[in-house]
């Protein structure tokens, strides 16, 4: 009776899924660094297809993916892969994650333009986000405090800076963002404080980063290596030390409206709107 059960149980969320691909309606959520380049796709979707329903929200890489576990969204937007709990849930669920890997991103540490600085190493930037610099004079800046911004908790972007940058890429570390600094609740609210605090410093994706509004600053992996800017030539030759993949997840095979959105974001046209929402392309588009 318990299998059958649980038989029952995965029939009915996936007839579920597939009625919601058919109807034509798509709900896309998750990552706020996503989320701008995912209403872009979207909008050009529709010029082409005017009866298709998309709905595009943030809120975080971990919040797009507790939403897809739960039956409450199509489609999730995620700046980090699954973590290996989050594909347990998934499968106790009876659903069978699908990746797509639609875009890559130079995570960019950005100040405001009137800053001095222009560059930091990760060694730098782990001992500011915890806490062992306070002062921008200690970096060759102002005597000014620094006001540190990061995303919460529920975006992928927090935890990639937190294991590639915070704790430099070693999976054992252990070190943590200090407490003085500020959670954000959107990459957008750590563009707009930046651009109108002069002490402030923060990390957001390619894509946020205006010139005149923003400084993007160079990046190097250690104090010996050369700063590298966070370009598009960068990330893609793999110069660029805080680089990462960009991913769209479904709860199963792609069916119906789901995997003809996901076939257009994949497309030589979804591939130019990544490229003109300043993120790097999956390949190579004319």
């Amino acid at each position: 009776m318990r299998r059958i059960s649980l038989l029952l149980i995965a029939v009915l969320i996936a007839s579920g899924c597939s009625r919601q691909q058919r109807s034509g309606t798509v709900r896309v959520k998750g990552s706020d660094t996503m989320v701008n380049l995912a209403q872009a796709w979207t909008e050009a979707y529709i010029k082409e297809h005017p009866s298709a329903n998309i709905i595009v929200t943030g809120g975080g890489s971990g919040v797009g993916i507790a939403a897809l576990i739960n039956g409450d969204t199509d489609i999730a937007t995620a700046s980090r892969a699954m973590e290996p709990q989050e594909l347990s849930q998934s499968k106790a669920k009876g659903l069978d994650p699908q990746q797509f890997t639609v875009a890559r991103d130079g995570v960019t540490v950005i100040v405001n333009p009137k800053n001095p600085v222009s560059n930091f190493n990760i060694d730098q930037l782990s001992d500011i986000y915890t806490g062992k610099i306070t002062n921008w004079k200690q970096v060759g800046g102002k005597d000014a405090k620094m006001v540190v911004l990061s995303r919460d908790k529920n975006s992928g972007t927090h935890v990639f800076f937190l294991e590639h940058v915070v704790r430099k890429g070693n999976p054992k570390g252990t070190q943590e963002y200090a407490p003085t600094v500020l959670m954000e609740v959107s990459t957008q609210a750590i563009a707009d404080e930046v651009a109108q605090n002069v002490n402030a410093v923060g990390y957001v994706g390619m894509g946020y980063v205006k010139p005149g509004v923003h400084k993007a600053l160079g990046i190097a992996s250690d104090a010996t290596k050369k700063y590298v800017e966070p370009t598009v030539a960068n990330v893609i030759n793999g110069a660029y030390p805080i680089a990462r993949p960009l991913y769209l997840y479904t709860p199963s095979k792609p069916m119906g409206a789901v995997k003809e959105f996901i076939d257009f974001v994949l497309s030589d046209q979804g591939q130019k709107i990544v490229a003109k929402m300043d993120f790097v392309p999956v390949r190579s588009v004319e």
